[in-house]
């Protein structure tokens, strides 16, 4: 097996952000591997949102390093940048729709960067990029409502279509910013649902944010957590509770030792103390 295989899809390595007085993000180092799905959680102001537009080159670290599919992410601009985030899907927690176009034109727009001359609306598409939009439309049960205003659905809906609009891109990573944080438990269950069965058909590695602890543990591979800006939690999710959760969540760890040792106290064994090898 190759390197490019078997090697992280996703590294930070002692990834720091600092605006002025705050300290956002706090000596974070965290790998994710091809096909993982993890759940970032954390409460507001923890570093969640600031992680994830490093991933994308949103923001550049004040120190450190982070690598997205071998890209070394700070260093690049221009058409190499535009290529990364062509193969990051990501969906934001306000789905960002443009209210006034239906839903396929808005489905669309995550084709843009394939796009050449002036953007006419539908006509701006070529027919094998309406077929595949239609298609997306379909996977998230969306179909019939194609032609339908972005701002005359619920806001499950407008999630879905936000979904069905990161695909267009055909990623291999897919962020996912607080994607239900605006919606109802219902809603929130069937969009989660909808992207982890996504991610499981296209074998696509997911990084959300949550800070919700039972919608992470139902629905994660992995659990990392940040409080203040540090790593205070990285395990399997297998066999945790939300009560494990939530003590270890709470206990602000310092060091990667301080971190192995709280999760080994609280949960014993290999399991605590791998996870943060």
């Amino acid at each position: 097996m190759s390197d490019a295989a078997t090697s992280p899809l996703i590294e930070a390595t002692n990834l720091t952000r600092v605006y002025g007085a705050t300290t956002a993000l706090d000596d974070v180092s965290l790998t994710i591997d091809r096909g993982e799905i993890v759940v970032l959680l954390g409460l507001s102001g923890s570093g969640k949102s600031t992680l994830l537009r490093h991933l994308n080159g949103l923001e550049t670290p004040t120190s450190g390093s982070v690598q997205v599919l071998g890209e070394e992410v700070p260093s690049l601009s221009g058409r190499k940048l535009r290529s990364l985030r062509s193969r990051v899907g990501f969906i934001f927690q306000q789905f960002e729709l443009v209210p006034s176009l239906s839903v396929l034109e808005n489905v669309l727009t995550g084709s843009l960067s394939t796009v050449r001359g002036p953007r006419l609306g539908l006509f701006s598409y070529s027919r094998a990029a309406k077929l595949a939009a239609l298609g997306h439309l379909d996977r998230v049960g969306l179909l019939d409502r194609a032609y339908q205003r972005a701002d005359t659905l619920s806001g499950g809906q407008q999630q879905r279509v936000a979904i069905a609009r990161a695909l267009m891109q055909n990623p291999e990573v897919l962020l996912a910013d607080e994607p239900v944080a605006s919606l109802d438990p219902e809603s929130s269950e069937q969009v989660m649902g909808l992207i982890r069965q996504i991610a499981a058909d296209d074998g696509l590695t997911v990084l959300c944010t949550l800070h919700q602890v039972d919608l992470a543990i139902s629905w994660a591979d992995r659990i990392v957590g940040l409080r203040h800006g540090r790593l205070v939690l990285d395990l399997p999710n297998e066999g945790l509770t939300k009560a494990q959760v939530m003590e270890i969540y709470g206990r602000v760890a310092t060091t990667t030792a301080e971190l192995a040792a709280v999760q080994t106290e609280l949960l014993g064994g290999e399991l605590a103390s791998e996870s943060v090898a």
